[in-house]
């Protein structure tokens, strides 16, 4: 006879998380990439609404927040699987190198925003300092 644990929140997470998922949307999905010159993030976001979306970046933390657009439903329609969500979304990515703030650009197309970011030019090497024993 197997042992199952107790979970007796877990119906109550359901039910809430069910109810509240349009409210937020979470985190979209993204691909971060760098070239030479760039690092690149593009970010799954269809039906994306440019007015209602911010993209920030600060101490090399790439911000972008928004929401993108409920569709108007008919009053007619039974879901049986309701699983394409929209709603507010925020990402905060750490990025691997310092980029250059005034060379951002972003585009949107086929569901995809993409930011690219000018990297900084390295600067000098990290010079090893010697501990001296006394």
């Amino acid at each position: 006879m197997a042992i199952t644990p107790w979970k007796p929140f877990s119906d109550l997470d359901k039910i809430l998380r069910e109810e509240f998922k349009e409210l937020r949307m979470g985190e979209p999905d993204m691909d971060l990439y760098e070239t030479n010159e760039k690092i690149i993030a593009e970010f799954n976001l269809p039906e994306l609404d440019p007015e209602k979306t911010e993209i920030s970046l600060k101490d090399n933390m790439l911000k972008i927040k928004g929401s993108t657009e409920k569709k108007e439903e008919e009053k007619k329609e039974e879901y049986i699987r309701r699983e394409i969500r929209r709603g507010f979304f925020e990402r905060i990515v750490s990025l691997p190198t310092s980029v250059k703030k005034e060379n951002i650009e972003a585009t949107y197309e086929k569901g995809i925003l993409k930011i690219e970011m000018q990297k900084e030019e390295e600067k000098e090497e990290r010079q090893k300092i010697e501990i001296k024993l006394k």
